[in-house]
This record gives structure tokens, C-alpha cells and sequence, in this order.
């Protein structure tokens, strides 16, 4: 029997990628042997491949996936053979009117099914894997992501983590949006309390979009260690080697809680029975409201204590 070819189409953030990791944990699951092949953004997408979920990464503008949104689309021969190399499409690329699908179908395709990435009313997880049903594939309870990295990749996350200490947690303050963000203050806060009180050190993740923390950070004169200016599997590796991790709503505590470390993840506006990292160390702490101020009055004991609890027991 030929070795099944499967095109998953994924655009978004990093924690709308990691999100739809336990779909492609199902497809892989279903069909070990299968060429699993994802279109999107590469250095988010990588996260798949280094997790021996995905066999090869292209990016949407190489795929030239724009072109089938367009009404009347001018389609070539080698674009069509390979839609037509796939037995099947997941496409999670949204399409209100289903223009794509019947494009991809129109050239070729054997079969395309649409998942839309805009979710209201269940868990995110939930929503993407529910369009593999059509393929009689079906959620188990509670489905969750799992980066399982290999030997090499953690090899590299525990040299690099050792530059910190031998213990380690990992903080990141940013987000998206900083109105998700708990207050800079409160995290350093508890960075200096994990190294008073357990003797643990402290190594805060500073991202692209986090350049105002960094600054902020660097006022305060804050001694912990800081990791930037890595890829995203670089950072995939880091924390894998960390004793846990406190976060706000943020891929990267998407990225943390797949790889099965304790997670603190602290969320505010946005609705954590939607969004919410799900694992099997990952405590979720929102305020009393879903609102920026309920966010920013959540206590550092309340943390603190949180993470201590799942590292020290």
C-alpha cells in the first residue's frame, strides 16, 4: 500500500498552531507511516516537524495558497499536481463562503476538509479537531498537545538551561497584547522569591514583540538570566529542560505546557475555558473577572504558591 500524503493548511499565532498540534497528533496516530506535510509560517510550523509530527514544512506564500481565494483562479500545472500528490487536505485557513475548498477541489484535489480557525464556543482544541470527524476520527477526552521533542533537541535545551543553573524556572511576562500581561513588577517579584525561597533560578523569556519588557527589565537592573533571540524550537528546547514555568496567555505558554513541564498560566481578558493551555502539570489562575485590572490583582503568593507546589511535590 502507498504511503499516505496528507497537506494540513495552518496559518495564525503561535498559540493557535499549538492549539491544533493534538489534530495532527491524531492524523499521525491514525496513520504512523504517512507523509504529513503543513503549509504555514515556518518558524511556527517547525515546532511540528521538530515534534515528529509533520514530515516537511512549506510556507503559504511558497505553496502559493492566495491564489485560491480569489474568484476566478489562475491555477498551473504544477500547482495542481501537487494538490493532486495528497490524498487529502485539512485546511484551516478561514473560508467563510468555502471559495478555497471548491478552488483546491477544482484543481485536483481529491478531497479538502475545513476546519475554520475562528473559535467562539468550545475549547480551541476541541474546534480543530472536531473536522477530522469527517475522516472518522474522533477526540478523546480531554485532548491536549504534545511536543515530544527528540533526543538531540532536549540535549541541546539542557546545555543551554545550564548556563542559568541547574534548576531553573522559566518566566515570561510578555504576550500579545499587554493587556494580558500581569505586571512586570509582580514577576520579578516572584522571580526573587523562587530563588529566597526554593533556590531555584529564575531565567525570563524575552520575545520579538517584548522589547518594552526587556527594556523595563533592564531599569529595574533585574540579575536573572535572560533568553531571547532564539527560534522557536531553540526555545521548544530551553524549556524543556526548565522545572517549570509561569506565563500570561501567550504561545509560549502554549509552547510550555506541550512539552509536559508545571505551567502557571495567568489569564485575564481573555476566556480561559476558550484559550486555556491544557497538560498534565498545568494549573490555570484567572482573576475575578475577565478583565485586565482582575488579571493585575492576582497575588504573587497565590502564584508562587501554585508553582511550588507542582515542582516540590
Amino acid at each position: 500500500m502507498a504511503r499516505p500524503r496528507i497537506l494540513v493548511l495552518r496559518g495564525g499565532a503561535i498559540g493557535d498552531f499549538v492549539l491544533t498540534l493534538p489534530a495532527l497528533q491524531a492524523l499521525r496516530k491514525r496513520w504512523p507511516e504517512a507523509h504529513i506535510e503543513v503549509a504555514g509560517y515556518p518558524h511556527i510550523a517547525e515546532l511540528a516537524q521538530a515534534g515528529g509530527l509533520a514530515d516537511r514544512i512549506i510556507s503559504l506564500d511558497k505553496a502559493d495558497i492566495a491564489r485560491y481565494f480569489s474568484l476566478r483562479p489562475c491555477i498551473s500545472d504544477e500547482q495542481a499536481a501537487y494538490l493532486k500528490s495528497f490524498d487529502f487536505v485539512v485546511s484551516y485557513l478561514y473560508d467563510p463562503d468555502g471559495s478555497v475548498r471548491r478552488n483546491m477541489l477544482g484543481a485536483g484535489a481529491r478531497q479538502v476538509i475545513y476546519g475554520c480557525p475562528i473559535v467562539r464556543n468550545a475549547h480551541a482544541i476541541d474546534h480543530f479537531m472536531k473536522p477530522l470527524e469527517e475522516l472518522a476520527i474522533y477526540a478523546e477526552e480531554m485532548e491536549r498537545p504534545q511536543l515530544l521533542l527528540k533526543d538531540a533537541h532536549m540535549e541541546k535545551g539542557r546545555r543551554r538551561v545550564k548556563k542559568t543553573g541547574n534548576r531553573v524556572v522559566a518566566i515570561h511576562p510578555g504576550s500579545g497584547s499587554p493587556k494580558k500581561n500581569w505586571p512586570l513588577d509582580k514577576f520579578t517579584e516572584l522571580a526573587e522569591q523562587v530563588v529566597r525561597q526554593i533556590s531555584i533560578l529564575p531565567m525570563f523569556i524575552i520575545g520579538e514583540a517584548d522589547a518594552d519588557i526587556a527594556r523595563e527589565l533592564s531599569e529595574k537592573r533585574c540579575e536573572a538570566s535572560v533568553l531571547s533571540d532564539c527560534s522557536l524550537v531553540e526555545l521548544a528546547e530551553a524549556l524543556s529542560a526548565c522545572d517549570g514555568y509561569v506565563g500570561n496567555d501567550s504561545g509560549v505558554t502554549h509552547i510550555a505546557a506541550s512539552l509536559g513541564i508545571p505551567v502557571v498560566a495567568l489569564f485575564g481578558p481573555t476566556n480561559a475555558e476558550i484559550w486555556a493551555p491544557r497538560g498534565p502539570k498545568v494549573k490555570v489562575i484567572s482573576g475575578v473577572d475577565q478583565t485586565t485590572e482582575g488579571l493585575a490583582a492576582i497575588s504573587v503568593d497565590e502564584v508562587f504558591d501554585s508553582l511550588t507546589q507542582m515542582i516540590c511535590n
